[in-house]
């Protein structure tokens, strides 16, 4: 079962002890009210996985994984655990704290689908570049797919020679999903 879990600007989901995205660095207090409101434990969190690391997707991690959830990080994600310590700096009342990327769980996107496995889910983690270079998707067998911050493929059209984006979609529609979750829209049926 998917939880869509909203208590800031971005969209957050729960599944199978699998924490897609956070929101932005001081949502705690408001991601525990969130979390209770749709009955789960902060112990039924096994691994979170940012779409994305800009702030608005991956403010928590830190605190999360000082809790005892264990981050996945994609290979290609490493150079940009970082990317936002500098933004959140500068907001010191947010309380941020930094992840320590040697904790994780670092994998490629190659392996992904074993890792999902033992958390009970059928699928598998892709990157998707065009967004920002350590994106990445999440598709379920079952035909969810999870893509942060990728422009939405009706839009292809309204980009000229991006490549890249058009790219993304491509090999996520390989896929056949039916369902699309994003991490600002609302999700869009695609059959």
């Amino acid at each position: 079962m998917i939880t869509k879990l909203k208590y800031g600007n971005t969209n957050t989901y729960f599944i199978s002890g699998l924490l897609i995205d956070t929101d932005y660095a001081g949502t705690l207090p408001a991601f525990y009210k969130e979390i209770k409101r749709n009955n789960i434990s902060a112990t039924d969190i096994k691994y979170v996985l940012a779409t994305h690391y800009h702030p608005d997707h991956m403010g928590l991690i830190g605190e999360l994984t000082e809790l005892g959830v264990k981050l996945l990080l994609t290979e290609h994600q490493l150079g940009y655990v970082h990317f936002s310590d500098e933004i959140f700096r500068r907001e010191p009342r947010l309380n941020y704290k930094p992840i320590d990327e040697s904790k994780a769980l670092v994998i490629a996107c190659e392996e992904s689908r074993d890792i999902l496995r033992d958390t009970g889910i059928q699928g598998e983690i892709i990157p998707t570049k065009s967004h920002s270079s350590d994106g990445i998707a999440v598709i379920f067998d079952d035909g969810n797919c999870f893509v942060g911050d990728l422009e939405p493929f009706e839009f292809i059209g309204a980009y000229e020679n991006n490549t890249a984006l058009r790219e993304d979609w491509e090999l996520i529609l390989s896929y056949a999903p039916a369902v699309i979750h994003y991490g600002h829209a609302n999700k869009k049926i695609m059959r």
